[in-house]
C-alpha cells in the first residue's frame, strides 16, 4: 500500500466509525435492543434522570432559563410504547447570549432516561408543562 493510500485510510477511519452510531450521530440506545421489551415501567426518578441526561446533552449546562417540564406519558416511538416527557428551556449560547426557547422530548427506557429527541411535534402534542427549576440550577 502506498503512502497516499495509507493516509486516505487513516482519514476515512473516523467517518466509518461515525457511521456505526447512526446517520445523525446518535449514541447507541436501549430503545432498539431486546432489553426494552415488554411493558415499560413508569420512570420514578424522571426529574433526576432528566437533569443528568441534560447535563451531558447541553454544550453549556450553566445558565439555562425558563425551564419547564411535562410529566412522562406513554407515547409510541418506533412502533413501541415508551414513557416520554417534554421540556421547554432557553439555553445559554457559547457566546453568552440567549436565543430562542427549545423544546425537547426525553424518552425513558426501562424506567431510565435514555435519549433526547429534537423533533418533538407528535411526541409533545398536548403536553402540560410545569416549572422545572432543577434544570436551571445545572453546573458543570
Amino acid at each position: 500500500m502506498g503512502r497516499w493510500a495509507k493516509q486516505a485510510v487513516i482519514l476515512a477511519l473516523p467517518l466509518a466509525l461515525a457511521a456505526c452510531f447512526g446517520s445523525d450521530g446518535d449514541r447507541p440506545s436501549l430503545m432498539e435492543s431486546t432489553q426494552a421489551g415488554g411493558p415499560q415501567p413508569f420512570p420514578d426518578n424522571f426529574r433526576g434522570d432528566t437533569v443528568a441526561l441534560m447535563r451531558a446533552y447541553l454544550n453549556n449546562p450553566v445558565g439555562v432559563r425558563d425551564a419547564s417540564m411535562a410529566d412522562p406519558v406513554l407515547r409510541e416511538v418506533g412502533g413501541r410504547q415508551f414513557f416520554v416527557s417534554c421540556l421547554h428551556f432557553t439555553p445559554r449560547e457559547t457566546d453568552g447570549s440567549y436565543k430562542t426557547m427549545r423544546e425537547r422530548a426525553i424518552i425513558y427506557v426501562n424506567g431510565r432516561a435514555d435519549r433526547v429527541v429534537d423533533r418533538t411535534n407528535a411526541l409533545c402534542a398536548g403536553a402540560v408543562y410545569a416549572p422545572f427549576p432543577e434544570l436551571e440550577k445545572l453546573a458543570r
